[in-house]
């Protein structure tokens, strides 16, 4: 399991540009929370990266993720890497978040998409972006708002961080890939 694999499976399953960004995005995430807790960067991060490599082909509940993690048992990927992706489905029951990668992907995945979605109206991208403006962006329910707001709460929630904190680390771990998240 290595991220040129996980990358190329990706980029298999997933043409559409705004997914194959958020997929790096999570990504981002994860290998920053990984450093923080020193957990597996690497396994960490392909766990973002591939949390939604089935949308595309299988976007109904529950095909994904559950595609999905049939084609990652037959491509060899460990069983804790396909039940993080798995246990990011609220509608799945019987996958429920135990691990700390469970909980850290499912408290990235909504906030990451969020984040992106603000640098996206802004001059500066991810520069300058702080907290505060995530949050007020957050009470505005007509911008993105295809982003469940209750998942975000939840996921600082089950991760056990204040919000301002969570949304802090996303922001930092984003900046750092900002040049593949944004047309420049």
């Amino acid at each position: 399991m290595d991220r040129e694999s996980a990358l190329a499976l990706m980029h298999q399953y997933v043409q559409n540009i705004s997914l194959r960004r958020h997929m790096l995005a999570v990504e981002a995430a994860m290998r920053t929370y990984a450093k923080r807790m020193n957990e597996d960067e690497s396994e960490w991060g392909i766990v973002g990266l591939l949390h939604d490599f089935d949308y595309e082909k299988w976007p109904e509940p529950p095909a994904h993720p559950l595609e999905g993690s049939k084609i990652l048992r037959e491509l060899g990927y460990p069983e804790e890497v396909i039940y993080a992706i798995l246990s990011h489905a609220d509608y799945l029951p019987a996958y429920p978040r135990v691990h700390m990668v469970d909980r850290v992907l499912y408290a990235c995945d909504e906030l990451c998409g969020f984040i992106v979605a603000c640098a996206l109206v802004r001059p500066d991208k991810l520069n300058g972006l702080e907290p505060k403006s995530v949050r007020k962006k957050l009470k505005n329910l007509s911008f993105a708002a295809a982003v469940n707001r209750e998942d975000i709460q939840r996921g600082a929630q089950e991760l056990g961080v204040d919000l301002d904190e969570h949304i802090a680390v996303c922001i930092e771990a984003l900046q750092g890939i900002q040049d593949d998240l944004f047309d420049t």
